[in-house]
């Protein structure tokens, strides 16, 4: 037999269920009430009508054999254009110095064989009044400054292909704008001879 307390513990229980029940099926209602509305209201995209713009890889090594065929195309592949004419000013000088020290290492050293080979006679009339022993000092002079200067034409020619190499895996590089360098004084605490110290100092903190 059921007495009236437990009935009324009974009917709560069965009311707090049927609560519960409603305010869950209310909350999933309102919940699809919500989603339906926010897919009304979203824009739709057609896929034939938008256009996806195709990024193209940046390839450093193509930069790198653009610059060894012909120096300055890769710089001008990597949009640093304006390095060009600093590529061929460079190229052109120091051509034009391996080769004038060329003509006059050739003209002294043929001056030399010849008065070897006949007495002292000279044989560029330009060169008569100089004696053979400065002759050859100066074939010597020219001869190394030549070498040097294909050191420094390879080296310049080496540098422009470099460069586009380099920049080439930088072209990509970004920085951010939030990068911020802080410098602060604080104070450290150290053990001396005389116990705990404090030494003032800075720090230095980066923030990306």
């Amino acid at each position: 037999m059921i007495t009236s307390g437990r009935y009324c513990e009974l009917l709560k229980r069965v009311g707090l269920i049927c609560l519960t029940l409603f305010c869950t099926l209310h909350l999933q209602e309102v919940s699809a009430q919500t989603d339906s509305l926010r897919a009304m209201t979203a824009p739709r995209i057609n896929a034939d009508t938008v256009n996806v713009e195709t990024v193209k890889e940046h390839s450093p090594t193509k930069a790198l054999l653009l610059s060894a065929v012909l120096p300055g195309a890769g710089q001008v592949y990597n949009r640093q254009a304006w390095k060009v004419p600093i590529i061929y000013a460079a190229i052109g000088g120091v051509a034009y110095f391996t080769y004038t020290n060329y003509k006059q290492m050739k003209l002294h050293k043929d001056e030399y064989l010849y008065r070897v080979s006949h007495d002292d006679t000279p044989l560029n009339p330009e060169l008569a009044d100089r004696p053979t022993s400065n002759i050859y000092n100066l074939y010597e002079a020219y001869d190394k400054t030549f070498q040097l200067s294909v050191i420094i034409s390879v080296a310049v020619y080496s540098i422009n292909i470099l460069d586009a190499y380099v920049f080439g895996h930088l072209f990509d590089f970004q920085i951010s704008d939030d990068l911020t360098m802080n410098l602060s004084p604080v104070m450290m605490g150290s053990m001396n001879a005389y116990g705990f110290g404090v030494t003032p100092g800075a720090a230095l903190s980066l923030k990306f």
